[in-house]
């Protein structure tokens, strides 16, 4: 089958969302081989400034205040393409990847997102996270060119804009880090299908400018008690705040920071649906 892999790279755009990386994203910018939005949350390192004038090519939206993952959002909503590539200011796609993976997506019409394989560093060592998509116990269905999923990693995925606007995007709740889980299963009880993709390559070399490995795990804490508050039936909400328990000082430090934002949760609280639930619950077995 010929494909038209210029066809292909015009229907996507990349969407980069960032925070004071400025020298990171001077560096990975010019890597992308498609249109780029790049959302800047609130910046204080001169990075809209920078950009503009080194890649005026690229699509600045410069926010007042940090959005968290609400930031790649606002970039969808701009592309104007029906696929979108995450990337972030310390990541990129290997070339000629972002065409060979909308060539995949417009051969499986029901894949709303397409993980790709995640390569770490200049020795381009594979990342743990894709030997357990790759392994995942969901199998691979039918129509999907990969193992299912139920999650992914952001810097890593390429979206279709219809299934991605039709759910919501990421949402002002969990914001940021983790918020993929909360994406992933509304796209799943929308009926789309997420796969893991091993024969596309996203680079990832992790910026020096990143959050103590601490604030980190307690991030993720959080937006694991949010997601399940949002989504999970209530016993499974209760396991989840026992896990947090048992996590210790990063899963207290996640659930204190869960707090103010409990009443928003449940204001946006519905449940999954039971067939989505169950692979939840085998993932988390």
């Amino acid at each position: 089958m010929h494909t038209d892999l210029s066809s292909s790279a015009s229907a996507v755009t990349c969407v980069v969302a960032s925070r004071n990386r400025r020298d990171d994203l001077l560096a990975s910018l010019p890597r992308h081989e498609a249109p780029v939005v790049l959302v800047d949350n609130a910046s204080t390192d001169d990075t809209v400034a920078a950009v503009r004038a080194a890649h005026p090519e690229v699509t600045v939206v410069p926010l007042e205040r940090n959005t968290g993952a609400v930031a790649r959002t606002l970039g969808v909503a701009r592309a104007g393409t029906p696929f979108v590539a995450f990337t972030d200011d310390d990541s990129w796609w290997a070339p000629g990847d972002l065409a060979r993976g909308v060539e995949i997506m417009r051969a499986h019409p029901r894949l709303g997102l397409l993980a790709a394989r995640i390569l770490v560093g200049s020795a381009e060592e594979l990342d743990p996270v894709c030997t357990e998509m790759a392994d995942s116990p969901l199998g691979t269905e039918p129509d999907l060119p990969g193992p299912s999923l139920l999650g992914f990693v952001a810097c890593a995925a390429l979206v279709r804009t219809e299934a991605f606007t039709a759910v919501g995007g990421f949402d002002r709740v969990v914001r940021f880090p983790g918020e993929e889980e909360r994406l992933a299963l509304d796209l799943a009880a929308a009926g789309w299908g997420l796969a893991y993709v091993d024969e596309v390559t996203v680079h990832h070399h992790p910026s020096t400018h990143r959050e103590a490995s601490s604030a980190r795990q307690a991030g993720i804490w959080r937006s694991r008690v949010l997601t399940a508050l949002m989504r999970y039936p209530l016993r499974d909400v209760a396991g989840q705040l026992v896990r947090v328990v048992r996590a210790g000082r990063p899963g207290w430090r996640g659930l204190a920071g869960a707090v103010p934002r409990v009443p928003a949760a449940l204001r946006n609280r519905r449940v999954l649906p039971r067939h989505v639930m169950a692979g939840v619950r085998e993932l988390g077995a």
